[in-house]
């Protein structure tokens, strides 16, 4: 379905980011990953998949390395067809004693460099008239929760940047529509679990129940496979049309 276009994924090296650079890759599309870590195992993992693969270690906090990245990418493969702005950190602190440079982290990470990496994105994809901006936002860009009030903002306004993206391009080939998870069982998420076991003095599994049981009604994660496969959704022809959603995976969270 994808054969021919390709793909650029940031914070791709594991979790989310990975599930949907697989995800496309199985439909055809070559991939450029971008994250922190090991990248040799993931680039193995999408090239066992035949398609082609390049890896960017852009910081995604610097405007000019996510520049640095987009110019590598069409250098590379021509141009991005398929952008997904997935790159996230989290920090969990009382908004008074919230740390600025941790503040400032999540905004630039979770926020600006989706706006950084759209707008460069968004030249080509017109003169094509075919593209995707996929938005990983989050359930917390649609509600908020306690000690989370970075993360929080920030995918809020990834939520109102999916909006705005698909506005200014509805008459086009190019939709934008952000993916909003509740608990996917990523290493970000498996640090809270963690951390919540040592806290109360649980075992991991009762851990997870309890944070799951907090929040969402499924009692069950969201894997980075069925994330991948809305991503391909929103790739395919039936997605035409589908521009500006918030479209939430979230095992009944924001039904309650």
């Amino acid at each position: 379905m994808l054969q021919g276009k390709t793909a650029l994924v940031t914070g791709s090296t594991s979790g989310i980011g990975l599930g949907i650079a697989k995800s496309l890759a199985k439909q055809g599309a070559n991939i450029v990953l971008n994250g922190f870590g090991d990248a040799e195992g993931p680039q193995a993992e999408i090239a066992a998949l035949g398609v082609k693969v390049a890896y960017h270690g852009a910081d995604m906090s610097q405007a000019s390395e996510i520049e640095a990245m987009m110019q590598f990418a069409a250098d590379t493969f021509g141009r991005v067809d398929i952008l997904v702005n997935n790159a996230g950190i989290q920090h969990v602190a009382k908004i008074e004693d919230f740390p600025i440079e941790r503040w400032d982290a999540i905004i630039a990470i979770n926020l600006s460099s989706a706006f950084h990496a759209t707008r460069l994105a968004l030249p080509a994809m017109k003169a094509a008239n075919w593209g995707r901006i996929i938005n990983v936002a989050s359930i917390h860009g649609l509600v908020g929760s306690a000690e989370k009030s970075a993360y929080v903002a920030a995918k809020h306004g990834v939520v109102g940047l999916t909006k705005v993206t698909a506005l200014e391009n509805a008459t086009t080939g190019v939709t934008c529509n952000a993916i909003c998870p509740g608990w996917v069982l990523t290493p970000l998420v498996q640090k809270q679990v963690d951390a919540k076991a040592v806290a109360m003095g649980l075992t991991n599994e009762e851990a997870k129940k309890l944070l799951l049981q907090e929040k969402e009604p499924s009692m069950q994660f969201t894997t980075p496979e069925e994330l991948g496969e809305l991503a391909v959704f929103f790739c395919s022809a039936a997605g035409n049309n589908v521009r500006g959603v918030a479209w939430n995976m979230d095992g009944g969270w924001t039904a309650q």
